[in-house]
């Protein structure tokens, strides 16, 4: 990503909203492409609703990208980075009549030790909204000279992470990057009472410094920074969404 993004829940990226009819027989998608470690399969589970499912295993992965298009040959779109452990992504409320395509990819990389961060009561003020926050924008601060391994390399792990709080809802984070070939890499959140960490933002290679605006339910959470690389991809399905549903209603 060129940009940094809050990294968007499913239903955040759908095509556009459409209302659902009793769902057909479920209708298997068609598999394109050469499989790695990872075995996708797609169904119909309304006109307008695709349930992903995957079985398989990538050596070493720490997680995987589900990833979608509207066309064979991309542009291919993020829809959520999971955890290892996950089987299944539902995509609802799709586009009509539109054949999407989607594919897994593993990422692979060590973390950084994480840190605490406790926020202060209160919302984004309006003095804060009207600040620019220029220290927000991701950019490499071109430190000192730091030895550099591959990404799978436990060595590449990026170190000295500090969070510095801005404001009530505003944390800047920086850290050494030791990575020498990241595709990307990971600020990861786990707020308090949750049981794992989960991709808050995602950023380019060579950035150490961050600021992220955080959610209500974050006041309190752990964060960390995580350097990756991308793995071969899944075979690739595709379905193509039902017809629009019509409605039935006759006039009073």
């Amino acid at each position: 990503m060129t940009t940094t993004a809050r990294v968007a829940t499913a239903a955040a990226l759908v095509l556009a909203l459409a209302a659902c009819t009793s769902p057909p027989a479920e209708e298997k998608a068609t598999r394109t492409g050469t499989s790695t470690g990872i075995r996708l399969t797609a169904v119909l589970s309304s006109p307008v609703d695709i349930t992903l499912r995957w079985t398989g295993e990538e050596r070493g992965a720490v997680g995987r990208v589900v990833e979608f298009a509207t066309e064979a040959k991309g542009p291919y779109t993020v829809l959520q980075y999971v955890p290892p452990g996950q089987r299944t992504y539902h995509h609802p409320d799709l586009m009509p009549g539109t054949t999407f395509h989607y594919r897994l990819r593993p990422y692979y990389g060590p973390a950084s030790q994480p840190v605490e961060v406790a926020l202060p009561p209160g919302g984004l003020s309006e003095r804060h909204q009207r600040n620019d926050h220029e220290w927000a924008p991701p950019r490499t601060t071109g430190g000192r000279v730091v030895a550099t391994h591959p990404v799978r390399d436990a060595a590449s792990a990026p170190t000295e992470l500090k969070a510095t709080v801005k404001h009530a809802n505003g944390i800047h984070f920086t850290w050494t990057d030791h990575a020498a070939d990241e595709e990307a890499q990971l600020l990861e959140i786990r707020p308090a009472g949750s049981p794992a960490f989960r991709p808050a933002a995602v950023l380019d290679p060579g950035v150490d410094s961050f600021g992220l605006i955080t959610l209500p339910e974050e006041k309190e959470a752990s964060y960390r920074i995580r350097a990756i690389a991308y793995g071969a991809q899944s075979n690739a399905v595709r379905l193509t969404t039902g017809a629009r549903p019509t409605s039935s209603a006759t006039p009073r």
